[in-house]
């Protein structure tokens, strides 16, 4: 028996790192996963030959497409919130093209798809939302991380609200919150230094464990607030970061 049997799961941000090891992780423990992604090519591609995974192509930014993907699902039982970019830099380095940006892709598009899920999982009487924030957020403040950690500081608001205002309605909702994670999107951010071999090193000194976490790692947690093991929990802050935040 899987740990998901019988449960449905829209995730989103599919194709690669966290997202793609916690869609594996959820068909794995038997759930029927929804995996979504912009790049559709590149998600079919990875989950061809999984079981249980059907990947659709979605905008998260896009409320009509996000409106149109969650009309088609008869339930849903998990929602897993994966998608976001990084913008590096301070506030004088942030112009508002940017701001919009990681704002709409970062947060709007939770708040998009939380409020399409909801209304399935009030019906049912059950449902878990898992989405990602970052130690870089409200839990720690990191130097040239201005509007990502302004945008995963309002993920852990948006968790909060939810959970205060559906939890006698048997939804719960959970954030997670890794430090440095070995994510393809990590290894473009340290190629675009003028010295990657540098830059790697300078990400895992930071890191009091001596290394950057692994997509597995964070799946598995996604994996427990996902799961009934996890009932009692909801409206946290789980920091899954090596010890980053620790003084």
């Amino acid at each position: 028996m899987g740990r998901l049997d019988g449960k449905v799961a829209l995730c989103t941000a599919s194709a690669q790192g966290i997202g793609l090891s916690t869609v594996l992780a959820f068909a794995k423990e038997g759930a029927r996963v929804i995996a979504t992604d912009v790049n559709i090519s590149k998600l079919e591609q990875e989950v061809k030959d999984v079981p249980g995974i059907e990947a659709k192509t979605l905008n998260v930014a896009d409320k009509d497409q996000v409106t149109a993907l969650v009309d088609q699902l008869d339930r849903v039982d998990i929602l897993f919130n994966c998608a976001g970019i990084v913008h590096n830099g301070t506030i004088l380095d942030c112009e508002e093209a940017d701001w919009d940006q990681t704002m709409n892709v970062n947060l709007k598009s939770m708040y998009f798809l939380c409020r399409a899920v909801l209304p399935k999982m009030v019906a049912q009487g059950s449902g878990s939302i898992v989405s990602m924030s970052s130690s870089a957020s409200s839990i720690k403040g990191v130097p040239m991380r201005f509007a990502y950690s302004v945008s995963k500081g309002g993920v852990n608001g948006l968790t909060k609200a939810i959970a205060a205002d559906f939890v006698s309605k048997g939804v719960r909702c959970n954030c997670i919150c890794p430090a440095t994670v070995e994510t393809p999107s990590l290894q473009e951010r340290i190629d675009a230094f003028p010295d990657p071999v540098k830059a790697r090193a300078d990400f895992i000194a930071r890191q009091k464990m001596g290394r950057v976490g692994k997509p597995e790692e964070i799946a598995a947690l996604a994996v427990y607030l996902a799961s009934d093991e996890s009932g009692y929990t909801t409206g946290q802050e789980l920091v899954i970061d090596g010890g980053w935040s620790l003084a």
